[in-house]
C-alpha cells in the first residue's frame, strides 16, 4: 500500500529534497507540496495525504495552527491526515501545543535521510515519533509552567486502567519503546503492546504522542520524577 504524502515547507530547497528523497521510495508518493500554512491547509484537503511533514515556523500561517486545523475538521468526516512537523530545533516553543493539537511526533529537518523515510512510514502506521529529546522538552515545560496549565483531575480517566497499565503508561510517557518497556518489566513485547493498546483505548488516545501529554497533564508522572 502507498502512503500519500504532502510537504507544508516556505522553503524550496526544503520541499524539492524531501520530496525528491521520499519520491524514491517504492511505497511513498508525494502528492504535493505548500510553501506556507494557509496553502497546505487547502492542498492538503484537495489531495487527502496520509501524512503531512508540516514546518513549524511559516508566513501567513504557522504550522502549528494549520495542524490544528488539519487535525480538528469542522465535521467529523472530514478528512484527518496524520501530522508530522518538522523543526529546526528539538526545543522549539511549539513542541507541547503541537502534540496537544493532535500531531503524530516531531522530526528534525537535519535528520538523516533514513530518519526523514522511517518516521514518514512510522506516523503513516498510526505510531507516534517522539524522540527523548521531546520528551525532556515536555519535563522541562511542566516544570517551568505546569503551576499556570490547568491540570484535570487524574481520577475519572484513569481509574478504569489496571496497576500494570498505569505501570506501563508511565514509561511509555518517559520515552521508553515496547522493547525497552519489555525489559524493564520482564514481560514479552507483545504483552507490552497489548497493554499499550488497551491503554489508548481505555483513555481514548490516539498514539504515545497522547499518552505523554496526558500522562503529564494527568499527574501520572511529574516533572520533578523526570
Amino acid at each position: 500500500m502507498t502512503t500519500r504524502v504532502l510537504i507544508v515547507d516556505d522553503q524550496a530547497m526544503v520541499r524539492a529534497g524531501f520530496a525528491a528523497l521520499l519520491s524514491a521510495q517504492e511505497d511513498l508518493e508525494v502528492v504535493g507540496d505548500a510553501p506556507d500554512g494557509v496553502a497546505g491547509v487547502e492542498l492538503s484537503r484537495a489531495t487527502r495525504p496520509d501524512v503531512v511533514l508540516m514546518d513549524v515556523r511559516m508566513p501567513r500561517l504557522d504550522g502549528l495552527e494549520a495542524a490544528r486545523q488539519l487535525l480538528s475538521p469542522p465535521s467529523p468526516q472530514d478528512h484527518r491526515p496524520k501530522v508530522l512537523m518538522l523543526t529546526t530545533f528539538d526545543v522549539d516553543d511549539y513542541v507541547y501545543e503541537a502534540l496537544r493539537v493532535g500531531a503524530s511526533g516531531f522530526l528534525l529537518k537535519d535528520a538523516p535521510p533514513a530518519d526523514l523515510i522511517s518516521a514518514v512510514r512510522i506516523v503513516a502506521a498510526g505510531d507516534a515519533l517522539l524522540a527523548p529529546s521531546v520528551t525532556r522538552r515536555l519535563i522541562a515545560d511542566f516544570a517551568r509552567q505546569g503551576t499556570r496549565r490547568h491540570r484535570p483531575s487524574p481520577a475519572a480517566r484513569l481509574e478504569g486502567l489496571t496497576p500494570r497499565e498505569t505501570e506501563v503508561l508511565e514509561l511509555v510517557a518517559r520515552g521508553l519503546s515496547n522493547q525497552e518497556i519489555a525489559e524493564s518489566l520482564v514481560l514479552a513485547e507483545q504483552t507490552v503492546k497489548t497493554h499499550v493498546s488497551r491503554i489508548f483505548g481505555k483513555l481514548g488516545l490516539r498514539d504515545r504522542a497522547q499518552a505523554v501529554v496526558f500522562a503529564y497533564e494527568s499527574g501520572v508522572v511529574t516533572p520533578q520524577e523526570g
